[in-house]
């Protein structure tokens, strides 16, 4: 992660000319984090690049599971860590991370994200966060492994459960471990079954409540780890 220079990146400027935009303030160690967003993730469906791919525009929305985990950051990751967050979405988590201290990765499988996760970091932060588009389904073995790796509520489709543990197999150093916050989603056990048949191992590290008016969830923080021989 480097220092952002002086001069906006004309990308980064151009998504007020192709989105209609809205703010979310989410409160974090440090202060408020002030995040741009696309105004609805609806107007976002595409009829062809679901039917291609059954893609929808979850990236565009900030879950409960991201602000759990934006906010258990700097008790679950070091400073000076080395770290590579799964489906950054519009970059809360990254964001959280540049604000400890910690060298994030910020992976997603739509261009825009990292953009929209590029724009919060630097606006925010004073930093252009290191990025890069990833599709699950064929993991860039040449990324490297992670001491520390993060995701939040990416198993909302159960194809996804196997995807997600292939891709902490691959990236997770020896001793590094992952935190996968989740609300609950029906792909869960399967998460869990195919990390274990990976040689991870899987626990509940934290379970933190979330309000959001008559709306209440718990989010549960997930740790993973590769088992001991």
């Amino acid at each position: 992660m480097s220092a952002a220079p002086a001069v906006i990146p004309l990308e980064l400027v151009a998504l007020d000319d192709r989105f209609l935009t809205a703010t979310t303030d989410v409160d974090l160690a440090g202060g408020p984090a002030h995040l741009v967003r696309p105004r609805s993730a609806e107007d976002l469906i595409s009829e062809t690049e679901f039917d291609r791919d059954e893609r929808l525009p979850y990236w565009a929305e900030v879950w409960p599971s991201s602000i759990a985990l934006a906010r258990a950051l700097p008790e679950l990751v070091p400073p000076g860590t080395r770290m590579l967050e799964l489906g950054c979405g519009i970059g809360l988590v990254s964001l959280a991370a540049a604000r400890c201290g910690i060298s994030v990765l910020a992976t997603d499988y739509y261009v825009d994200a990292l953009l929209f996760t590029r724009r919060n970091v630097r606006a925010n932060c004073g930093v252009d966060p290191d990025t890069r588009l990833v599709d699950w389904r064929a993991w860039p073995h040449d990324i490297g492994r992670f001491d520390r790796v993060v995701a939040s509520d990416v198993l909302y489709e159960r194809p996804y459960a196997a995807l997600v543990a292939d891709a902490l197999a691959a990236s997770l150093t020896d001793r590094g471990v992952a935190f996968i916050a989740d609300p609950g989603r029906t792909a869960l056990p399967a998460f869990i079954e195919s990390c274990m048949a990976r040689g991870l191992q899987v626990s509940s590290r934290m379970r933190v409540p979330h309000h959001d008016g008559a709306i209440a969830q718990v989010i549960t923080i997930h740790q993973v780890s590769r088992s001991a021989p």
